[in-house]
């Protein structure tokens, strides 16, 4: 008898053949939840409902920390994305440049988003800009009374405050109460066009090219996550999970080489295809940690000093030890 197994994701290209059946999990029924990315998290960390749940990285890694995570994490990184695109500033500020940040006040929805822990760690080692060398206000972005999804203590000398209850972060940035927002998503000010509202890094994807040319490093958003009792119970179920999502985002990608007739809705696929691989090489969306020892060793860095994490973890910690090397033949 198979396994059944509630798995919830996104739905993303890289996990569409696990969807559609094209691609199973050997020993497992799934019954695949597509959600949306904040609704997944809240769910499977404030109760976690689901047997297989796509995770924040910062949010995953804070528990693990504690010894409290719900969930044991996988090599499978659901979201990969530079983040230099995602600090927005008022241009009456002065702000052109990282180091016009220093005594400025930013928002984000949340201190422990995966997303403003790659920003806040960029600033610092690029740019020579301190986490602490900026007031952090925490909210909702366009609706009010958003909270930090996980607990967190604020050990590390940064100015953290939330903004009042009845607020949001786009309000504040459009009335002038700050000076910029760090989030995943653009704030509605900035996609309506305000004159005053503009990305720190305009040309942000020159600017991320020169930080993988200098770094190697493609920054990790997401990781999927086994309910601890599943893995506990099925020590074969971690690697069999890993493998169908490995499986599923390789043919996402060989799918996007296929040129004969454009599988996506871009016309200029090809090109962006060449480049990226040019880039990044051909395996740009790595799954697995042998190859992405930098990129986690670098945020689990960032994750500590900025007070996030209760010590500074490793990557053996992170992951199910049988999914963190892969076979060969």
């Amino acid at each position: 008898m198979k396994l059944p197994l509630t798995v919830a994701c996104w739905d993303y290209d890289r996990t569409r053949a696990l969807f559609d059946g094209r691609i199973g999990i050997e020993g497992c029924d799934p019954n695949y939840l597509p959600l949306p990315v904040e609704e997944t998290f809240f769910r499977a960390l404030r109760s976690s409902e689901f047997d297989v749940a796509e995770l924040s990285l910062s949010s995953y890694t804070m528990l693990r920390s504690r010894g409290k995570s719900p969930y044991t994490a996988i090599p499978v990184f659901l979201s990969r994305m530079f983040r230099h695109s995602a600090i927005y500033v008022r241009r009456d500020r002065g702000i052109t440049a990282p180091r016009d940040l220093i005594g400025k006040t930013l928002g984000v929805p949340e201190f422990q988003l995966t997303a403003p822990v790659w920003v806040r760690g960029i600033l610092e080692d690029e740019y020579g800009v301190r986490s602490s060398d900026i007031h952090w206000r925490t909210g909702g972005v366009e609706e009010p009374g958003r909270h930090e999804k996980v607990a967190m203590q604020n050990n590390a000398g940064i100015d953290i405050q939330p903004i009042p209850s009845d607020a949001t972060l786009n309000q504040w940035l459009v009335e002038g109460r700050i000076d910029g927002i760090v989030a995943p998503r653009a704030p509605s000010a900035f996609i309506n066009g305000h004159p005053d509202i503009v990305r720190l890094f305009p040309d942000f994807r020159a600017t991320e090219k020169f930080y993988y040319a200098k770094t190697g490093i493609f920054p990790i958003m997401h990781v999927v996550g086994i309910h601890n009792e599943l893995v506990e119970r099925h020590p074969w179920l971690a690697a069999s999970v890993f493998k169908a999502f490995t499986l599923a985002k390789n043919h996402a990608q060989r799918e996007l080489s296929e040129l004969a007739a454009l599988k996506t809705t871009l016309p200029w696929l090809a090109s962006e295809y060449e480049e990226t691989v040019a880039v990044l090489g051909k395996d740009f969306w790595r799954y697995g940690v042998p190859g992405n020892e930098a990129v986690l060793n670098a945020f689990l860095r960032y994750h500590h000093t900025q007070g996030l994490s209760e010590r500074l973890m490793t990557i053996d910690e992170l992951f199910a030890p049988s999914t963190t090397a892969q076979f060969v033949i």
